[in-house]
């Protein structure tokens, strides 16, 4: 690869990715643009910015931006339509925030004129597959610069004689091995490594960062009313919000109640598995109530259809293929399907669990006159039912009739 003039790197301000800011200056010799997102990881952005300018980097070329408002109303409101679980279970917080930086990433080469972009993700892992995949599908000209996939900086005491002979700050809680890697936004916090590595073990209760502990939330369950439109939550307890601001106090609700915890060993893409905590309290809530105003809602087959399209809809997101065409398809039919996903849903929050309790739209396909265990006044004939069963009875007795011969 032809060596670049100008990179912008993802830049944290942690202990990494200086290395790498450093490191991309002293091996190819070129001007480096650092972008810092704040994605509601709940962390101080400006000693970033003090980092980055200690580094040498330029005021102009320092980019700080708050893109939580696009992080949740463009991104995790669109996946949370589909009701995306990769596995089963994990609600994909690290994967959906990849493509969203990539973005920014390629966007602020153009404005820059650099002709590549960084990353600190490792040869591991599936971060390093999601961010140069986005950034692929926005340009394909762009180099991609993965410094570990490059340097001969493969333990931790080589890292930081790498900062101290560039005289890179290191924390005190650096200079030991960290117990394990944290990665976090507004929708969770993933923990991964070290002292979870094994999962035969039960991972230490410090681990968790963003839940009280179930058996430590409050004894009363708690109540409250998610409105959505359009398949997307809008208001919190009859209150209108941002769509950041609505992810932001279901966040809390969920802290306070010990929801949304999660031990998992999950497939990666690249060919390993690896065990990971997480918690996605909001995001926990926010399910739920989705699947609660879908239950009155949503047409069968159009549900059942969509239920049936939403793994390989979160394997796509969990590859890194946000921008595929693919995912686009899929997106589409999911928002079709959401027309009609308007109401409220009322939560009981009750540690570490949460349940729809009742439901109700002007949009409902629910009737009680068909249901009912009293007097239909006609609403539905019982009878009807015989030539139904009959008819699909059909095919099974046939089959019946051909094996007793065999």
């Amino acid at each position: 690869m032809t060596a670049p003039k100008k990179v912008v790197l993802a830049y944290s301000g942690g202990l990494d990715t200086s290395i790498i800011l450093k490191w991309l200056q002293t091996e190819y010799g070129c001007e480096v643009v650092t972008f810092t997102a704040d994605l509601g990881q709940g962390e101080e952005l400006e000693p970033a910015r003090q980092k980055a300018e200690l580094l040498g980097i330029k005021p102009e070329n320092i980019y700080i931006e708050d893109i939580r408002e696009e992080f949740v109303r463009d991104f995790v409101f669109p996946m949370f339509r589909a009701n995306a679980l990769y596995e089963g279970l994990y609600l994909l917080g690290t994967s959906i925030a990849r493509p969203l930086i990539s973005k920014r990433l390629v966007e602020i080469a153009a404005e820059t004129g650099a002709d590549a972009v960084s990353h600190g993700a490792t040869g591991k892992g599936n971060d390093q597959v999601r961010f140069e995949l986005s950034a692929y599908a926005l340009n394909p000209d762009i180099k991609v610069i993965a410094p570990w996939r490059e340097w001969d900086l493969s333990s931790r005491t080589k890292l930081l004689e790498f900062a101290e002979k560039n005289q890179i700050p290191i924390a005190k809680d650096k200079r030991g091995e960290a117990p394990f890697s944290v990665d976090a936004n507004l929708l969770h916090t993933s923990s991964e490594g070290k002292v979870l590595e094994n999962p035969g073990e039960e991972a230490p209760d410090y681990v968790y960062q963003r839940t009280v502990n179930p058996e430590d939330a409050p004894d009363t369950p708690e109540f409250i009313e998610v409105e959505f439109e359009k398949g997307d939550a809008v208001a919190i307890n009859g209150e209108k919000m941002s769509p950041a601001t609505i992810l932001t106090a279901l966040n809390e609700y969920g802290r306070k109640h010990g929801i949304g915890r999660l031990d998992f060993v999950e497939n990666r893409f690249v060919g390993m598995k690896s065990r990971g905590i997480y918690e996605t309290p909001g995001g926990t809530i926010l399910l739920e109530a989705h699947r609660g105003i879908e239950q009155i809602t949503l047409d069968s087959g159009a549900g059942h259809l969509k239920d049936s399209l939403m793994p390989r809809y979160a394997e796509l997101i969990y590859n890194g293929f946000w921008y595929s065409p693919e995912r686009e398809m899929l997106q589409a039919a999911i928002d079709k399907s959401q027309e009609h996903v308007t109401g409220t849903v009322r939560l009981k929050l009750y540690k570490g669990s949460v349940n729809t309790t009742a439901r109700w739209s002007d949009h409902s396909l629910y009737s009680e006159a068909h249901v009912t265990f009293e007097e239909d006044a006609g609403a539905y004939d019982q009878s009807d039912a015989q030539g139904f069963i009959q008819l699909n009875a059909l095919r099974l007795k046939l089959l019946a009739a051909r094996n007793r011969k065999f």
